[in-house]
């Protein structure tokens, strides 16, 4: 579809900002596309999840690329990384970290744990037990640590990228709802097309591509253009049309569990991300659309009748995207 922004742009808001965001952000792409054979959809999922101060979950088989994926993210940044290989032996302590008595000052001092970067990769997070896993609630959803009745607040910007696999796989634990929820986005690798998985053996068997690439910008860049997306005019009509999706997930007799209201406020800031990616001051229906895949399916529960009939969750949102009516531009501003 298609609408004529009609409202007054956003104070604060200068087209200078969303230029400027779309620069960087091509660098982003560039430089992660060197890495990240024929995947440029997948890239650029990553970076509006990046944008939008939100965390990724990559789910998909073994060697298709989701550590690199998550690698080259961190890469590309020029600020603190840190990586935790989740294990069943993995603690919750080693996730946020734990209270040391020191000897000298006979005072406790706390040793940050894993957490404590602007990106972190959670690589195979379904293979640590529920309880360590839920050691990321707090961290993911209000951006510090509570460790001993003391709160450490984490580095801005903060995201999580977090690769898993499939849970029919061995030695996988299934990620709690909760933890699901405080996902903005969970999207698949897929096996490359011939000609780009022709490409990666000719680019990189002889060398690490890791090893050539280098940052394109800082975290502190990335903060500044997290605060143009925050500034993306979103109408009431398109509020109201994301509560319209998530009520209908709710409602609908295929799904045991819908959308949460966090859900909701997920796929706005994702959309507000996506609009500003393409330069946009203005949030469209449309982004919601292509959106709702990825940014609503992981949280959603088939009942046993819809599983046993072969229906998947990401047909039922598509059956909703496709029927909840979308705003009407005539009746009001879609965009400012």
């Amino acid at each position: 579809m298609t609408a004529t922004p009609t409202g007054q742009r956003r104070a604060g808001q200068r087209p200078e900002d969303l230029a400027h965001l779309v620069e960087v952000a091509a660098r982003l792409q560039q430089a992660a596309e060197t890495v990240i054979e024929g995947k440029p959809e997948v890239v650029r999922a990553a970076l509006t999840v990046l944008l939008a101060q939100g965390h990724l979950l990559v789910e998909d088989v073994p060697g298709v690329g989701k550590t690199m994926l998550a690698k080259t993210l961190a890469r590309t940044i020029d600020g603190t990384v840190r990586r935790i290989q989740f294990t069943p032996d993995l603690m919750p302590s080693d996730v946020t970290g734990v209270s040391i008595f020191n000897q000298d000052t006979r005072e406790f001092e706390f040793r940050p744990g894993g957490v404590f970067a602007n990106i972190v990769v959670g690589d195979e997070i379904n293979r640590a037990s529920p309880k360590t896993q839920s050691a990321l609630l707090e961290c993911m959803e209000e951006r510090q640590v509570t460790v001993d009745n003391q709160t450490f607040m984490l580095d801005d910007p903060f995201m999580v990228v977090a690769t898993q696999n499939p849970i029919e796989m061995e030695g996988t634990y299934p990620l709690p709802e909760a933890q699901r929820d405080r996902f903005m986005a969970r999207v698949s690798m897929g096996y490359p097309v011939a000609s780009a998985e022709y490409a990666m053996l000719v680019n990189h068997a002889g060398e690490d591509p890791l090893d050539r690439l280098r940052p394109v910008t800082d975290a502190a860049e990335i903060a500044q253009l997290i605060r143009v997306v925050r500034s993306v005019f979103v109408s009431p009509a398109v509020q109201r049309y994301a509560v319209d999706l998530a009520t209908a997930t709710r409602q609908s007799p295929e799904l045991r569990l819908g959308a949460s209201p966090r859900a909701t406020l997920h796929l706005v800031r994702a959309a507000k991300a996506a609009a500003a990616l393409e330069g946009r001051e203005y949030v469209l229906p449309d982004d919601l659309q292509r959106l709702a895949q990825p940014v609503l399916s992981h949280r959603m529960i088939l009942t046993s009748e819809a599983a046993m009939q072969g229906r998947t969750v990401e047909q039922v949102v598509a059956t909703i995207v496709a029927v909840v009516g979308v705003p009407d531009s005539g009746s009001g501003p879609v965009g400012g």
